[in-house]
């Protein structure tokens, strides 16, 4: 057999060309130095910002500084058990977080572990945790409600589905339970919660948990917890954790709401972050992106277009100040990145004044676009109205002779008070307030005794929930026409007299 070099050199060549050898590259670096959750690590030349690194004892890291020589990372996990020397090794992936609705009904830590004691989380997904908002071509404007089922809010700052609205106030002054009776309201609707409390006790978050589940809105509710005694690293990341849960519904065309309870304590835990890898201090020692940090966050909110399927995603952010001071830092931030602010006031809740809402700072900037034609109508007046009482409520202090027109502006005003004040864990449907608030504006409740009120408006409830054309008609239209008015107003006038009877009798 004669062998011929060529056909001896073309094998040879098509097998070289076809030999792949398997390697496996990983970059390794090592831990130059490790405290307080941040680390310095040395040798990853080519890793990128917020990329995710992998420890020992399976602590996670993410890249924050990029330095000449050495890069600063945040720690996830039992960093404690991190020591200098040991190797660190690039993963190649950004940071995500599980998203999907095997996250419904539960509580999980920022990095989507369960904390309820109920077993891994389910979820097919995972969503970075750094997203870059949709455009302007891209949304389209607030204009459907998201309902609170609070009187005072749902009438005068409204929500719409897609806004920001930043709910602000002192310590205690009742932030968080707006949030959970918003929670409440949204059963029986097609919206997601999201609730994401940052440096807030385990017990207190455990507490809402309870509550929510016995009203049996943990269904349609995620609980995201980075409490008190967790490192920085993690309460920094736990809003942008619950913003991305919610963008897999915004992105699916469903309806998200997210509530970041509260971003005071993000920015400190982002302070500290900030301040421990070196980065220079600004105002307040805070970094200089701090407005950065809170303005990518919250402008992720919004209403997608028709064509991106028309999804949304509502922000309700909550600031802490201190003693009532709307212009610090942080507070003036936020308020500038937000389309409206909800002020609570100390002295207005320590007088029993429940939800405890400034109806002169606090603003909806949807305005009407995003209410019922039913609740333009009847609550066009009332912050006005309101706003004026408040005024004249100061100025008839001094015991000075007031003239009738005045007279009639106090008790009007007193009555709407008490019209919207609204126990804790008790929303009212959208048709309820209508009415209520139409008995006030209208003058029926004038000449009831100011205590009273609150007696009236839920007899007055439980007499059209009998009735029933009226609530339906307005439930199922969003409309409140002249002649359905008109209706309501005999059917008042109807209820009136028998209250008064029942009232005289409990005198007597």
């Amino acid at each position: 057999m004669k062998l011929r070099p060529e056909e001896i050199t073309s094998i040879l060549r098509e097998r070289i060309q076809q030999y792949d050898v398997e390697t496996d590259l990983a970059e390794v670096g090592t831990v130059l130095q490790v405290g307080d959750g941040i680390a310095r690590i040395y040798g990853l030349e080519n890793a990128v910002a917020m990329e995710m690194l992998e420890l020992e004892h399976g602590v996670v890291g993410l890249a924050f500084n990029l330095e000449e020589d050495h890069i600063g990372a945040a720690l996830f996990g039992e960093w404690e058990r991190v020591q200098e020397g040991e190797p660190v090794r690039r993963t190649g992936k950004v940071a995500s977080v599980p998203v999907g609705e095997g996250l419904l009904g539960r509580v999980v830590d920022p990095l989507g572990n369960p904390l309820d004691g109920r077993g891994p989380v389910e979820f097919t997904e995972t969503r970075p945790l750094e997203f870059k908002a949709p455009g302007v071509v891209e949304r389209q404007p607030v204009k459907e409600p998201l309902a609170t089922g609070i009187k005072a809010i749902d009438s005068m700052t409204n929500v719409g589905r897609g806004q920001r609205e930043l709910i602000i106030g002192d310590r205690s002054t009742g932030k968080t339970a707006i949030l959970i009776d918003t929670i409440l309201n949204q059963r029986d609707t097609d919206v997601y919660c999201i609730y994401v409390a940052i440096g807030q006790k385990a017990s207190t978050v455990a507490g809402i948990y309870e509550r929510l589940r016995e009203a049996g809105a943990m269904e349609y509710t995620t609980i995201v917890s980075a409490a008190a005694h967790e490192a920085a690293p993690i309460k920094w990341m736990a809003p942008f954790a619950g913003c991305a849960m919610g963008e897999y519904f915004l992105f699916q065309g469903k309806h998200a709401l997210v509530m970041y309870d509260d971003l005071s304590k993000h920015a400190d835990a982002y302070r500290q972050l900030s301040l421990l890898l070196r980065r220079p201090p600004g105002r307040e020692a805070f970094p200089g992106d701090v407005f950065y940090l809170h303005s990518r966050l919250l402008e992720r909110a919004c209403k997608l277009s028709d064509e991106r399927g028309g999804g949304s995603l509502t922000a309700l952010p909550v600031i802490e100040t201190q003693a009532g001071d709307v212009s610090a830092y942080i507070p003036t931030n936020v308020i500038s990145i937000t389309d409206g602010q909800i002020f609570l006031q100390s002295d207005l809740f320590y007088s029993g004044v429940r939800p405890a809402v400034n109806v002169g700072i606090s603003v909806s900037r949807v305005g009407s676009s995003a209410q019922t034609k039913a609740m333009k109508k009847v609550a066009g007046r009332l912050r006005l109205d309101l706003a004026q009482y408040r005024e004249l409520e100061a100025f008839a202090q001094f015991g000075s002779d007031l003239d009738r027109a005045t007279q009639q502006a106090l008790t009007r005003g007193e009555k709407m008070v008490a019209t919207l004040n609204q126990p804790q864990y008790q929303p009212w449907p959208m048709e309820e307030q209508v009415v209520a608030i139409f008995a006030g504006v209208n003058g029926h409740l004038d000449d009831i005794p100011t205590p009273q009120v609150s007696r009236f408006q839920d007899e007055l409830r439980e007499h059209l929930r009998a009735e029933g054309s009226i609530y339906e008609q307005i439930r199922e239209t969003g409309d409140l026409p002249d002649e359905l008015a008109e209706k309501l107003n005999a059917e008042i006038a109807k209820f009136k007299r028998s209250f008064n009877v029942e009232e005289e009798s409990a005198l007597v």
